[in-house]
């Protein structure tokens, strides 16, 4: 009975299948998904039988025969991610597939190695990675310097502020993952409070053409961006190990990523870097050691469509001052600039005494984005961020552990912006933001505070776009406004007052007379208003032209506002002007360049016409309970800087290859024509490279940088010196001479089995241990550059 059951179901079983219809078509259609324009030559295939079929220029495609039910389909082109569709078959059936092919996402399904740009017009330069990699035990404003352009002011060896064309301080913009930085970067000793480590890429702008980060950007922008993370399931990381032999000490640094097919991600990051007194060729650096530790964490869930994600980043780093840069008195002060070493040399030490400053800063982001189907994408973003910077002088008694300068800085930024790109030769981009900025000044540092209580909010809109013009040129243009508010709680000496001539201009904004001392209220509004139009024309797969103009306003930083007193990390006195307005800069640059496997070449002027240019600038010496101080204040003036970047590189066989770079930027006042302070000198770099991929990726290379004198720069000034009763000339503002610094660098790349490397470097700076003074350096004052340093690098990926 069992047996004939059995026998009955299966001629069943078949009955049903001969009946189903398998004579369905399915007629499909594939499309873009961003301009909903037809994809042809996409590959469609059915899992089950492997059947493939093309569409066609329409990007149609059809598929017989089939049954009734479900079928997957494995849909791929050349310039797309491969996408699996599962299509419900119920008769003659019709489905149109998107799939992702777009410019934007050739970066993610890796066809193309060309880097995405943030303009089509600005001159823009990238370090990837390994290059980043190489500057782990230092820091952003070292790592920066590889690029053409780029140079630094530095206070000692630990704290580098980057400077592009001529420009830094407020003029440069920095994001960190997407996050714009608010750091306190107004001050000269101030260095972006960002880990080197966390970052996978740097994009240098040169100039502010890129206009949906800020139109305050005269000088440039800064991106620091994480690489994608890969739609799989897999897990992966790396180790890198640091050893300094200048500072005796060194940096661990240590990276892991999760993800899953699903999008979903999560990635870890934490370095700590320790480093004791810094060497001059002939002496120690007393007290100019370094602390810094670092970490982040980011996770979310990415698809195409739509995604979010979450970031939080903390740094916190302790940084010594040079001792014989805080003076007692006059003479002190004269004798430490004009002498040719420090006035204090002690025996090396890892402790980081006073002078000193400490910074801790904190960072969250929390972002979403979705993608319209024939439209474009909309980001939203909201983060936060806490800045809280001590810098602590030389106190005696009960105040000698209590910070001279506790300042905290609360910044809460939402922004919004959506870019579509349904059209084929044209993309528009539109955004806004709001920001709330809250300074705190700790009244209790028993020290006049230097930046005082303030609220700010920042409101700006943006619109940029681009057009294809033909298939070899691109041309780009945008509009920005931003709209700032500064409302203040300021305290002035009744004298200070009355000197700069406030009790005339600005008496309706006392709030308190308290004899010696006002309390006022100042309420500043500014409405700047930035631009940008440029055109990029390709004349062969080899040669390109860029031109790009850019307007750019940037309000004062409440530094240049305020500031009121003794900057004790940067050892003087500075002084702000509330008469100071937003600054207009007008800048064209063009750029010619080629870039082929043999040789290439790049060449870009520039001229920046700044009116209102802040400055500030050496004007005397002032008494105070802590010493005598150089006194320097702001003031503003019309600006002309031009200057050129350029480059050529020749691999002269598949082992050898040479390098050349030279930069060199004219900073001028329009109206007297006198040199601006703090310009760049000129400066060559020639370098040679052997690499023999056989030797486990061998690389050797010798770099040569001759960095010019400053020829150009202003007139000494003269204080009154008690102890030889008379006025005498304070070498402050004298460039010091040439120098030329040879480094070297090798590395060698070892793999193992399951995707694990080993990759061992090591580098020498300052190879001939050359004694020589940076003109952009502030401790040039008091000592020499640093001597030779030998680091050892291992990396260990897994």
């Amino acid at each position: 009975m069992r047996y004939t059951l059995t026998i009955l179901c299966i001629l069943v079983c078949q009955s049903y299948v001969f009946a189903q219809d398998c004579n369905t078509i399915l007629l499909g259609e594939i499309i873009d998904f961003h301009d909903q324009t037809p994809l042809a030559d996409a590959i469609i295939q059915v899992k089950v039988n492997k059947e493939q079929v093309y569409s066609d220029e329409f990007g149609k495609f059809t598929l017989k025969n089939l049954c009734n039910g479900s079928i997957e389909l494995e849909i791929s082109h050349p310039e797309c991610s491969t996408r699996f569709v599962i299509v419900e078959i119920n008769g003659n059936t019709h489905k149109k597939i998107t799939l992702e092919h777009h410019l934007e996402e050739l970066d993610e399904v890796k066809v193309t190695g060309a880097t995405i740009k943030e303009t089509n017009s600005a001159q823009e330069k990238v370090l990837k990675t390994k290059q980043l990699e190489r500057f782990g035990s230092n820091n952003l404003g070292d790592a920066l310097k590889q690029i053409n352009g780029v140079s630094s002011l530095n206070t000692g060896s630990n704290i580098v502020k980057p400077i592009i064309q001529g420009l830094g301080g407020s003029r440069i913009l920095i994001l960190n993952n997407g996050i714009r930085m608010q750091d306190m970067e107004w001050g000269a000793e101030h260095a972006p409070n960002i880990d080197v480590n966390a970052a996978n890429t740097a994009t240098v702008v040169k100039g502010a053409a890129a206009l949906k980060y800020g139109g305050d950007a005269i000088g440039g922008v800064i991106l620091l961006d994480q690489n994608r993370i890969p739609k799989k399931d897999t897990i992966y990381g790396k180790t890198l190990l640091n050893g300094v032999s200048n500072g005796r000490g060194g940096n661990i640094s240590s990276e892991l990523t999760k993800a899953y097919e699903n999008g979903f991600y999560i990635k870890g990051q934490a370095s700590y870097k320790k480093l004791g007194d810094a060497e001059a060729p002939d002496y120690i650096l007393s007290n100019t050691g370094v602390s810094q530790f670092g970490a982040s964490v980011d996770f979310g869930r990415l698809g195409f469509e739509k995604g979010w994600s979450a970031y939080y980043s903390y740094f916190d780093t302790n940084i010594g001052i040079l001792s014989a840069s805080h003076i007692g008195n006059v003479d002190d002060l004269i004798s430490a600039i004009n002498s040719d070493e420090p006035g204090k040399i002690s025996d090396f030490t890892y402790d980081i005494k006073n002078p000193r400053q400490n910074v801790k800063h904190h960072l969250g982001k929390l972002k979403y984005y979705k993608r319209f189907e024939g439209l474009g994408k909309l980001n939203l973003q909201y983060d936060i961020q806490q800045n809280h910077r001590f810098e602590y002088d030389i106190r005696v008694g009960a105040d000698k552990n209590k910070a001279s300068l506790d300042l905290k800085l609360t910044t809460q930024t939402l922004a919004t912006d959506i870019t579509i790109d349904a059209f084929e030769k044209q993309k528009f981009s539109f955004g806004v933001l709001g920001r709330y900025q809250e300074n705190f000044a700790n009244p209790e540092t028993g020290v006049r505070r230097l930046i005082p209580d303030y609220d700010k909010v920042d409101f700006g809109v943006f619109a940029t776009t681009e057009y294809k013009l033909s298939d070899l040129t691109t041309a780009d243009a945008g509009i920005r406004y931003d709209y700032s508010k500064i409302d203040a709680q300021k305290f002035y000496k009744t004298s200070r007052w009355e000197e700069r001539g406030y009790d005339k201009d600005y008496s309706d904004i006392v709030v308190s007379d308290l004899g010696t001392q006002l309390l006022t209220n100042p309420e500043l509004t500014y409405h700047n208003f930035s631009a940008s139009a440029g055109l990029k024309h390709k004349f062969n797969t080899e040669n390109q032209f860029r031109f790009n103009y850019t307007l750019a306003q940037r309000a004062p930083n409440p530094s240049e506002l305020f500031s009121d007193g003794l900057h004790h990390s940067a050892a003087r006195i500075e002084l702000g002007d509330l008469r100071i307005k937003s600054e207009t800069s007008h800048r064209i640059s063009v750029s010619l360049g080629k870039d082929t496997y043999t040789w290439g070449y790049d060449v870009a002027p520039y001229l920046n016409l700044i009116s209102d240019f802040i400055i500030l600038e050496p004007t005397g010496v002032e008494f105070s309970l802590r010493g005598a101080f150089p006194v320097w204040e702001y003031r503003q003036t019309d600006a002309r800087l031009l200057g050129v970047d350029a480059s050529i590189y020749n691999n002269w066989t598949n082992n050898w290859r040479t390098d050349h770079k030279f930069s060199i930027v004219k900073g001028r006042e329009r109206s007297n024509n006198t040199a601006l302070i703090n310009i760049p000198s000129a400066r060559m770099e020639n370098g040679i490279t052997f690499n023999k991929q056989e030797w486990h990726n061998f690389n050797i290379a010798l770099q040569s940088q001759y960095v010019f004198r400053q020829n150009e720069y202003l007139d000494n000034i003269n204080v009154y010196s008690p102890q030889q009763n008379q006025e005498v000339e304070l070498d402050i503002n004298t460039p010091p001479n040439a120098y030329h610094l040879l480094k070297l660098d090798t590395e060698m790349k070892f793999n193992f089995n399951n995707n694990n490397a080993l990759t061992v470097g090591l580098g020498v700076t300052n190879l001939l241990n050359t004694e020589y003074r940076d003109y952009l350096n502030r401790q040039r004052y008091f000592t020499d550059d640093l001597g030779r340093s030998f680091t050892l690098r291992l990396k260990f990926n897994y």
